[in-house]
């Protein structure tokens, strides 16, 4: 009897999620699907793109939300089994309500573990296609800027034409072994700049242990200087900006390669931010269950579903907030990126346990 009971209630909430995030999927791919038909309006494309873009873009989207989708989705069946004088069954047959609890909270503690290894792989790949294509057709593509394996390069627009500039290490504000290439509006090469290092902390960059090959009617002249200054539309700061979106880089990229997109040029805080953001995932769901199971398991008589959906989406924008302004205290330096990933999760954490326990005792 009892792994029949334990067959009905993981089947029932699976189930469940899977409606839930059925439900998140729809919403977000016809929303999404109007914001990508603005995008390329003007452009010749035919429709199936903005679907590509939806298609791709929404399981990231989904994976990001998982928390208040488990949580919606313990609410919905909780609510389903005390509704329908299933948890009364429950009961009579020896499921606690901490049972009942502990049941659909490790079951959610396991699915977060299953989307970072097998789901969050596949969104980031599709992500980074997502990027690429939306790269090719984007209006500021003359001014580009990338991290990869052979370190950072830049593209931007001068007024004399083109820079391209390439640094093999990126260390907090310095960039080391630099080469940088200026061309002409016909992008013919005019003058080509080796550096050992720069600081790029402004906007006017300082070059150090500096030659000059310029290109003059075909004749080519070198310059060594100790120090050499040229203005860029990149600093250090907008160069990290543009790389806080982590959502192209899996959880199994962060842990194998952590040390490489670190030596790329990754900031540290934000790599380790990304990194515990991950981890704390299948924690969050635990007590996001938890959560529900506090607000839905109090009573076994039945009640009005809106109420308790008003409940909800109030809880969620708190949890949300709650989060957001973590977050907001680890990146203005009050505390650290990793802690303020945590804070939430903890303070949350402690919370459901004394509402766990008081649920238990009815």
């Amino acid at each position: 009897m009892n792994n029949i009971l334990f067959k009905y209630l993981l089947s029932g909430y699976l189930k469940t999620v899977f409606k839930v995030i059925l439900i998140f999927y729809c919403f977000g791919f016809i929303l999404n699907l109007f914001e990508e038909i603005e995008f390329f309006k003007n452009l010749e494309v035919g429709i199936m793109m903005p679907l590509t873009m939806s298609t791709l873009y929404i399981p990231s989207l989904i994976t990001t939300l998982l928390p208040f989708i488990i949580f919606i989705s313990s609410m919905w069946f909780l609510l389903n089994l005390r509704n329908t004088k299933d948890l009364l069954t429950l009961k009579v047959f020896g499921y606690s309500n901490f049972r009942i609890f502990i049941t659909l909270a490790c079951t959610s503690f396991i699915f977060g573990w299953l989307v970072l290894f097998a789901i969050n792989p596949l969104t980031s790949i599709m992500m980074k296609y997502y990027e690429q294509i939306k790269s090719e057709y984007s209006k500021d593509i003359d001014h580009l800027v990338s991290i990869n394996k052979n370190g950072l390069w830049i593209k931007e627009n001068i007024d004399l034409g083109h820079r391209i500039v390439s640094a093999d290490e990126t260390k907090n504000e310095i960039l080391k072994n630099i080469t940088i290439f200026n061309l002409n509006d016909n992008f013919n090469l005019e003058e080509k700049i080796n550096a050992q290092s720069a600081n790029i902390s402004e906007n006017k960059w300082i070059l150090n242990d500096v030659v000059v090959h310029k290109i003059e009617e075909g004749v080519m002249s070198q310059t060594f200087l100790d120090n050499y200054t040229i203005v860029s539309k990149y600093n250090y700061e907008k160069i990290i900006n543009l790389f806080k979106n982590f959502d192209t880089m899996s959880f199994l990229d962060l842990i194998l390669n952590y040390k490489n997109l670190q030596n790329s040029g990754y900031n540290k805080s934000y790599l380790d931010q990304n990194l515990n953001f991950l981890l704390s995932t299948p924690f969050f769901l635990f007590i996001m269950t938890a959560l529900a199971s506090i607000l839905t398991m109090n009573t076994l008589k039945k009640s009005n579903s809106f109420t308790f959906i008003i409940v909800g989406l109030i809880a969620c924008v708190l949890v949300y907030y709650f989060k957001d302004l973590s977050l907001a205290l680890g990146q203005t330096n009050r505390i650290s990126l990793s802690l303020a990933v945590w804070i939430p999760v903890t303070a949350i954490g402690l919370f459901c346990s004394i509402g766990i326990l008081q649920i238990n005792e009815k």
